[in-house]
């Protein structure tokens, strides 16, 4: 029988991702946040405009906030410019990234200390699509958040029309559960979601993490 926490403790340690970094979002980071959001594509991934630096800045507070209060983790991805890139380039035949560009985003949001469970989302930018940054990011935080949250059911979806997302979700360890029909509504719109989850006691299967995710 597991535990139930009456509340989430404070995270000593980040999440541990091969080839990339996992940080909390800092005031730093508003010229990249305002950047990354700039695409009509990723615009509807930042919750609320995101159209000024300004409102960048609000965006990150929001994390921090959310973070404090324990609901949700929110991570930037950032590239570590590693001694890799010296020995012939990034991954899959693309050049590496300057070490500490953001890359994407991975975030356990939904936090639920009592029956122990998450929502999972993520977003990677364009320029760093095929590199397996989504599939690595996700592995880290899925760890991250079993062994330093006490997690024990981590949830996701993704629109049936972006299977990149699918497939990192599926090399995550993610199963698909189920599928709803018409949740997401863009414009005019509806859009069906496949459900995927992945619990503690889940194994996954090491095979290089690859794929990419655009925004769901």
């Amino acid at each position: 029988m597991h535990s139930r926490p009456t509340e989430t403790a404070a995270p000593a340690t980040l999440p541990d991702a091969r080839g990339i970094r996992l940080r909390f979002w800092e005031p730093s980071d508003a010229p990249a946040v305002l950047g990354a959001f700039a695409t009509a594509e990723m615009a509807r991934q930042s919750g609320r405009p995101v159209t000024t630096l300004d409102e960048a800045a609000t965006w990150i507070t929001e994390r921090r906030t959310a973070r404090e209060a324990g609901r949700e983790y929110s991570f930037a991805v950032l590239a570590l410019g590693t001694p890799a890139a010296a020995k012939g380039g990034g991954d899959l035949g693309h050049p590496p990234a300057p070490e500490g560009r953001l890359l994407g985003s991975v975030t356990v949001g939904a936090v639920d200390p009592v029956h122990q469970t998450g929502w999972i989302s993520y977003w990677t930018l364009a320029s760093a699509r095929g590199r397996g940054v989504a599939t690595t990011g996700l592995l880290g935080l899925a760890d991250w958040a079993f062994t330093e949250l006490g997690l024990f059911r981590l949830e996701l979806g993704h629109r049936t029309n972006n299977p990149a997302s699918c497939t990192v979700a599926r090399r995550a360890g993610f199963a698909v559960e189920g599928l709803e029909r018409a949740r997401l509504r863009y414009g005019d719109q509806r859009y069906d979601v496949e459900r995927h989850a992945r619990l503690a006691t889940d194994g996954v299967e090491e095979d290089g993490a690859g794929g990419s995710a655009g925004p769901d």
